[in-house]
């Protein structure tokens, strides 16, 4: 018989219809309730045993998180937390666990001892709850420029540029790395290597899109980026995913614009279309933060949090308006931050949250920031010490979103580059933009696992990410 999905199921019961279901077993219970879910959404179906039906040595495999496929009678539950169940005429074991081996256990586990077990913790419920969601808020980025008339861009993994100009890129080499050739002043003689040149991960696809908006007026890219970066924290990851639209004739204001019913977009699809896994969630996290001191907990709840985002209009400030505020709260005056707010210094995460949480309270876009602390391609503004930068602000996690409006004025921008110690050289083609038909642009870059975090409130970023990738750790 074909197998029929357990959401199927549960979202439209036939009831007296004779099905199979397949999937994993989450509880056994008195040797007479099976709960299984196949990872179609959070509810399990409840699998009604008649013991008597089926013999011991069968029973005694159905052990937590072995697979199982099950045909019986769906019929209405007569017990709570339930409309519908099934009740068992046929069992088959498809894969048998052993719980003296097993690592996981029905009971709650540790982030930490999840991640060392990763191949197993998209069985519990938290992971297949945050990794479904992952799944749609990617298809709600594709959606949503699909629906607005933007093209999708594959721009490069493999790249000669550095779009941020920090360094911190992963080298692409078939060279032998114990003897590479060299050239007559010692230095590795790049010329030599695959592509003729020395080459990196990428770590934007940016630039790329430029190129692109620039002839096709709306675009986007959604691909993995790469940073070198020897960070541990719990917001970072060498590998990750990027959205970075670019819009042809956009200015600074257009692009907050952007932003704001970007972001807006995605969080309302996941509230409309994932409730089960949202509200599992939210409870998951109120559990665990009921006995922390009130300052360690989140500003609100999950969902709370997720409908401020939506319900409010941004609020929008100059980085310079950033800096009064910050400098006359009660907060900075009564020492309560960590960092000096300062006229030229990059706003730290505790600056965002309490513009977010307390100045404002509701998500905030800081524009026109200083020019020493921004990218190259950013563009000067006439007080010459500003950018057309900006940044979103979300609460608990500070800035989602980073972007500008890009230097289109071609002699800006070589000043600029110039002014940077930037090769000309790497960025020919780039100047060669704004010299032939080039046109007034802007964009920003939306990490997605940084998104995925706000979003499913999880608190460390690897915990967003299938198989993340970390210093020291490229394990599966």
């Amino acid at each position: 018989m074909k197998r029929t999905e357990i959401a199927r199921i549960l979202a439209q019961p036939n009831l007296n219809e004779v099905v199979t279901v397949m999937g994993w077993v989450r509880a056994f219970r008195s040797n007479r309730f099976i709960a299984l879910n196949d990872g179609t959404g959070m509810k399990d179906l409840q699998i009604v045993v008649d013991f008597e039906k089926f013999p011991e040595a069968l029973l005694a495999k159905v052990k937590y998180h072995a697979c199982l496929k099950v045909t019986g009678l769906l019929v209405e539950s007569q017990g709570a937390g339930q409309t519908v169940e099934l009740t068992a005429q046929e069992i088959e074991i498809l894969g048998e666990n052993n719980p003296d081996e097993y690592p996981l256990q029905p009971k709650r586990q540790t982030m930490e001892f999840l991640r060392e077990n990763a191949h197993f913790r998209m069985r519990t419920n938290t992971f297949s709850a945050v990794f479904r969601i992952r799944h749609a808020i990617a298809y709600a980025v594709h959606k949503y420029f699909n629906d607005n008339g933007y093209y999708y861009m594959h721009t490069p993994i493999i790249t000669g540029s550095d779009a941020e100009g920090a360094g911190e890129m992963f080298r692409v080499s078939t060279l032998d790395p114990e003897h590479p050739p060299r050239t007559e002043d010692g230095s590795i003689d790049w010329k030599q290597d695959f592509f003729g040149k020395a080459t990196n991960l990428t770590v934007s696809g940016q630039l790329q899109a430029e190129i692109a908006a620039l002839a096709l007026g709306k675009v986007y890219t959604f691909g993995p980026t790469f940073r070198a970066e020897n960070s541990n924290t719990s917001r970072h990851l060498a590998e990750f995913w990027m959205i970075e639209p670019e819009v042809a004739f956009n200015d600074i204001f257009d692009n907050m614009n952007l932003a704001e019913d970007f972001v807006k977009y995605l969080i309302n699809y996941i509230l409309a279309n994932l409730p089960d896994d949202l509200e599992f969630l939210d409870k998951r996290i109120q559990e665990e933060e009921k006995n922390l001191p009130a300052d360690k907990r989140r500003p609100m709840g999950l969902i709370q949090m997720l409908r401020f985002v939506v319900d409010n209009d941004f609020a929008r400030i100059t980085y310079s308006e950033a800096i009064d505020l910050l400098r006359n709260s009660k907060d900075f005056k009564k020492g309560r931050f960590q960092f000096e707010p300062v006229w030229g210094g990059d706003l730290q995460a505790e600056h965002e949250r309490y513009l977010v949480e307390k100045e404002f309270q509701k998500p905030v876009i800081v524009r026109n920031y200083p020019k020493d602390i921004k990218a190259f391609y950013m563009r000067m503004n006439d007080d010459e010490k500003t950018v057309a930068a900006m940044d979103v602000l979300f609460p608990y996690i500070g800035e989602v979103i980073g972007g500008s409006q890009r230097e289109e004025r071609h002699e800006r921008l070589l000043s600029r580059i110039r002014e940077m110690n930037i090769h000309e050289s790497e960025l020919s083609w780039y100047l060669d933009l704004r010299k032939f038909g080039g046109a007034p642009h802007a964009g920003f870059g939306l990490g997605f696992e940084r998104m995925v975090l706000f979003i499913t409130g999880m608190g460390n970023i690897r915990d967003v990410i299938p198989f993340p990738r970390t210093p020291g750790n490229a394990e599966f």
